[in-house]
């Protein structure tokens, strides 16, 4: 599995801080967890959290294996079979790179706790339909797209442009471009009303 880069570490842990306000939950299931870098990155501020993850590539298998999960499922969540054995089993659900994908988010919300809570992070505004399903927004954010590193990347030896100043330029524009209208990206966090499917 290879070791995710500091810059994505920081910003998966900045994910992970958003569901600090709320209770500590017992149980957290990640979606296209992929190697479940963010469960492995959330686990140093909820120790006691059963993390759990979905991914439709054999990766949340080995992630299972060398236990950055307490359980790996592969499949996708929109599927019945998957909704069915997970059904309301978790205080928090995340959909991290979410795409518009209404059943997914049924799915997600079938397999949350009534009062649990979605945290997802999406190029789209997830509102709307959270709202129409039932559920209650409680913190909104927008953040830029752009991940510090990647400037540094493409301008590793740049004539006249040491690399500290690009790392150095590479996170402002980031710090910059979160919370602006240029942040394109929506980190929402909602609570399954008891209404909610």
């Amino acid at each position: 599995m290879p070791a995710p880069t500091a810059p994505s570490v920081r910003r998966l842990r900045s994910t992970a801080r958003a569901i600090l306000p709320f209770p500590e939950p017992e149980s957290w299931l990640d979606v296209d967890t992929g190697d479940a870098d963010f469960p492995e990155a959330a686990r140093a501020f909820f120790p006691y959290t059963a993390f759990d993850g979905l991914d439709p590539t054999p990766r949340v298998l080995r992630a299972q294996a060398v236990e950055r999960l307490e359980e790996g499922y592969q499949g996708r969540l929109s599927d019945p079979r998957i909704t069915a054995r997970l059904r309301a089993r978790y205080d928090v659900v995340s959909l991290l790179n979410h795409r518009s994908d209404p059943a997914e988010l049924q799915a997600a919300l079938a397999v949350l706790r009534p009062g649990g809570h979605l945290l997802v992070e999406s190029r789209d505004d997830p509102r709307p339909e959270l709202v129409s399903r039932g559920c209650t927004v409680i913190a909104t954010a927008r953040r830029s797209a752009h991940v510090p590193a990647r400037l540094t990347a493409r301008l590793p030896g740049a004539p006249g442009l040491p690399a500290a100043i690009a790392r150095a330029l590479d996170h402002t524009l980031a710090l910059l471009l979160a919370g602006t209208r240029f942040a394109r990206a929506y980190r929402v966090i909602a609570r399954k009303g008891p209404s909610a499917p």
